[in-house]
């Protein structure tokens, strides 16, 4: 290179040698005469008619470079700092015609070899220098680089699913190439253009982004990058647009489907509003309801006795009436046959000339008697309504002692109902208990509150003397505590906390005849008073507490509470603990071991629990490995930020219970939140790993979210040992412009190295909006008691056969072990055999468990079953009693639903049982 370079100057050195002596000659022979191969017009610096351009090699093939300059005496290109040798350099000459000037022109060749040898601080440059009497001018750099383009895209765009009006962002991202590649997009083989479709736009970093998806929009998309070297094709995604269905109108009721009696009527729906399409998600929910009916049947109409017959008119006749009212016809009766009313001649000729009768003419006096008969019987109707005013305010005056003004007085009506009890004495000690003398249950229950209904939407307080409050202090309620209270007697009842997946079952007989209690149950709100030893159990449903402490029952009561482990013994140690008077928590059995004080029942997502005692109670879960897994619930809420460009969104992450959720629902309530996706449930493993939250595919072009914010994470010890309380994260993110209105991304939650849920994001953020946040639950429940055996799903005269025909050990076996072990609760049977009837604590604990569903089938499955088993030995005696029980139980009658629970009609329940009985 220096040699190259050395060579280089010297043959420049002889040109100007040469030149200066040409000119010398010349101006000595000649004066000042130039020679031809200068300019016309001396005395001026070269100007470039032409400059170099920048240039890209393409596979092998050099570039030319070229460059014109006038006037010019001599013209050279410069590469990287050096003078390209003078045999490089194509040279000519020509006469400028507008001009007439000369023109010189010099082009060089660069070859990719020299280029990719070449290795500096910048990339590959080339200019020229022309030289005239005056001085030279140089030319621009011309930059020379290599075309290339990759084979592999960086990103290639991916399949989507997007509900029709959603918004579709497909993402591209060219491969790397000199010059940087163009891209365009096709669909279907045919290129996309937003010039022609303003609801397309492929303006935004390569990407394509359909604005509000049409059923058109589906097909097959790929991205296309090219520039001077090549072109290439990216993987092919596919978009599929769908519709979701959605439900029609409810037709009209149907009439009742019997003439006379109890039937049913059933409504119908279609999923056709819009029908589902390309895949999209079928209506949720029942397309027909049928509710029961009772068709009146008809009452003929029956006449009333004759009326006595009036005395004779002028014109010698008497009359006399009667009513179609005894009955009256009703219900498309038919009206009474015959006259109404009935006239006859009632002197037998015995007429005045002036058409008086004779028996009309009356002394004075007797007129006079009539008078004061009238008056008197005026006067004693006064008394008699003043008498009854003053006896009504008295009565009503001595059951104010209750405490309590019942201002509903719907308990007269029948069928459960919720009342309102307005308080009259603040500050007195809650009533647990009444007792009655016997023959005066009246006076038990305030007025107008009758033994089988009771009030559980207040706290119900009284100073009456002689009621009886708990052993031990009362429980106050706090802002921390959900409460439901209820008053039961011998009939028993249920208590339900709503959305919590709490209940409290008493059963029938648990309360002594003539003795009611108020009792009570309790969800503490505030901060968990369990504590953790070294990390190892933590909760698994909220803290429940029932009473009052002084409860005497004679048969235990069952209690559900919801949890959130997934239920495996060989991971999971599970316990049932209890606090005690000095508040520490002891344990009162494991859920797999045997006990005679204490049943434990543990389904999917619920514990159902026998117990004799009040108190409160906790269940409590350790881990034995590391695959022990508890639910979680995820959720993402919206809404607007502090200011109109501002939308944040909140990711929840709670234990999987009912309970838990509502403390979400409150705090989002509060602020107006949205939810955006149904919650989903991930199971979150105890291997010590932690969760981590992404936000994924927000589209740039419309939103901005701040850097190193779009993953957060909770550590394992904040999910593991949440104990019921929610966590959450939040999302800033920021319109880029006021028009936009539409926000699509998705939410990943997982846990490292375990599962992974993906909450998906469409939603409408303009500010205008408001809507409610649609929550899952029966948010509007306030029923949360109910007394007497509408509470119960089994009938209860059907209750008593069943414990009467299992209770007593039979030589066929059949005994209440049997119908143990067919409702499946043959575990711990020694708990049942301490117990008074056995049956009827099992038939409890299927109330419990089946309080949901409210389906009586599996009862009646149980009883049939039983029966088959020994059809043999029944077939020479008349029919057993499990088959009367089984017809019996599809006759029954359900009960009305408290809050939580299912309805079952009695016709749905007597097709049901039809199956089982032929």
């Amino acid at each position: 290179m220096v040699a190259l370079t050395k060579g280089r100057y010297l043959s420049l050195g002889f040109v100007f040698l040469v030149y200066c002596t040409t000119c010398t000659k010349s101006k000595g022979a000649t004066g000042d005469i130039l020679p031809d191969s200068l300019p016309s017009v001396p005395g001026t610096l070269p100007h470039f008619l032409k400059e170099p351009e920048d240039s890209y090699i393409i596979k092998s093939n050099p570039i030319k470079l070229l460059c014109r300059a006038v006037p010019a005496l001599q013209i050279f290109f410069k590469c990287n700092g050096e003078w390209v040798h003078q045999n490089e350099h194509v040279s000519r000459e020509y006469m400028d015609q507008n001009t007439g000037l000369k023109v010189r022109e010099v082009l060089i060749n660069v070859s990719r070899q020299q280029v990719e040898d070449f290795h500096g601080p910048e990339d590959y440059w080339c200019l020229c220098v022309a030289w005239s009497h005056l001085g030279t001018s140089k030319s621009r750099k011309a930059t020379v680089h290599i075309a290339y383009l990759r084979k592999n895209f960086e990103q290639d765009p991916q399949g989507k699913e997007v509900p029709i009006k959603g918004m579709i962002v497909l993402h591209c991202r060219p491969p790397e190439g000199v010059p940087t590649a163009e891209v365009e997009w096709l669909k279907n083989e045919e290129l996309v253009s937003s010039l022609t479709d303003d609801n397309i736009d492929t303006r935004a970093d390569h990407n394509l982004i359909i604005n509000e998806a049409r059923l058109s929009d589906s097909g097959n998309y790929t991205c296309l990058a090219s520039n001077i070297v090549a072109k290439r094709r990216s993987a092919t995604a596919t978009v599929v647009v769908f519709v979701n269905g959605g439900w029609s109108l409810w037709t009209e009721w149907s009439p009742c489907n019997v003439p006379c009696g109890r039937g049913v009527q059933k409504r119908s729906r279609t999923c056709t509003n819009p029908a589902p399409l390309n895949g999209g998600a079928f209506c949720q929910g029942m397309s027909v309801q049928k509710i029961t009916c009772n068709a009146l049947c008809p009452i003929d109409g029956g006449w009333e006795k004759w009326s006595e017959w009036t005395a004779c008119s002028v014109q010698c006749e008497r009359q006399r009436r009667r009513e179609c009212n005894n009955p009256p016809p009703r219900h498309r009766g038919i009206m009474c046959e015959g006259p109404s009313n009935a006239t006859e001649n009632c002197t037998g000729g015995m007429c005045t000339q002036n058409g008086k009768l004779l028996h009309d003419v009356k002394p004075q006096s007797m007129d006079d008697s009539n008078d004061v008969a009238l008056y008197s019987g005026l006067g004693s109707g006064v008394i008699v309504v003043a008498v009854l005013v003053v006896a009504v305010m008295l009565y009503r005056r001595s059951q104010s002692n209750y405490g309590v003004d019942v201002i509903d007085s719907s308990a007269l009506t029948g069928g459960f109902q919720s009342f309102t009890f307005k308080t009259t004495r603040q500050g007195v000690a809650d009533r647990a208990e009444y007792h009655a003398p016997k023959g005066h249950p009246p006076e038990t229950f305030p007025r107008g509150l009758n033994r089988d209904y009771s009030n559980s939407t207040v706290e119900r307080r009284s100073t009456k003397k002689g009621l009886l409050t708990p052993n031990g202090p009362p429980l106050t309620p706090t802002k921390d505590q959900m409460r439901t209270t209820g008053v039961f007697g011998h009939l028993g009842g249920r208590l339900v906390v709503p959305n919590t997946g709490v209940s409290l079952l008493v059963p029938h007989g648990a309360i002594t005849e003539d003795t009611s209690w108020e009792m009570y149950m309790v969800i503490n709100q505030g901060e968990s008073s369990f504590q953790t030893e070294e990390g190892c159990e933590i909760l698994l449903g909220p803290e429940v507490t029932y009473g009052p402490l002084g409860l005497d029952l004679s048969s235990p009561v069952a209690m559900t509470i919801a949890h959130c482990a997934e239920v495996d013994t060989e991971n999971w140690n599970i316990q049932l603990k209890r606090k005690t008077q000095d508040n520490s928590w002891e344990e009162v059995m494991s859920v797999e071991d045997e006990s005679t004080f204490c049943y434990c029942l543990m389904d999917s997502s619920s514990c159902h629990l026998l117990l004799d005692q009040p108190g409160s109670y906790a269940l409590v879960g350790e881990p034995l490995t590391q695959a022990a897994v508890k639910r979680l619930k995820l959720a993402v809420f919206g809404s607007m930020g502090a200011t109109p460009m501002h939308y944040s969104l909140r990711v929840y992450c709670v234990d999987d219970t009912p309970y838990a959720f509502q403390g979400v629902v409150a705090t989002e309530t509060s602020r107006g939140g949205q939810l955006l996706e149904e919650p989903k449930m991930l199971p979150f493993r105890g291997n010590t790993f932690s969760l981590q939250v992404y936000i994924q595919d927000v589209p740039q072009f419309l939103w901005s979210i701040k850097p190193f914010t779009t993953c957060q994470e909770f550590s394992f010890s904040q999910v593991w040992c949440s104990n019921q309380k929610p966590l959450h994260c939040a999302f800033s993110l920021e319109r880029n412009s006021p028009t936009t209105t539409q926000l699509s991304c998705k939410i990943s939650v997982r846990q490292v190295k375990g599962h992974e849920q993906i909450l998906q994001v469409y939603t409408s953020v303009a500010e205008s909006k408001k809507e409610s946040v649609p929550f899952f639950t029966q948010t509007d429940c306030t029923v949360t008691s109910q007394a007497g055996p509408k509470a119960f799903k089994i009938p209860l005269s059907i209750r008593q056969r069943i414990c009467a025909t299992f209770d007593t050990a039979n030589a066929k076996g059949k005994d209440w072990q049997l119908l143990a072990q067919k409702l499946n609760l043959e575990r711990n049977l020694s708990y049942f055999l301490k117990q008074q009837s056995p049956s009827a604590v099992i038939l409890s604990l299927w109330e419990a468990r089946h309080q949901d569903t409210g389906d009586l089938d599996s009862l009646a499955s149980a009883l049939e079953e039983i029966g088959k088993i020994h059809s043999k030995s029944a077939a020479a005696k008349s029919q057993d009693p499990e088959s009367d029980l089984v017809h019996n139980l599809g006759t029954g009658s359900p009960g009305n639903p408290v809050c939580g629970m299912g309805e079952l009609t009695n016709h749905e329940t007597a097709n049901s049982v039809q199956e089982y009985t032929g």
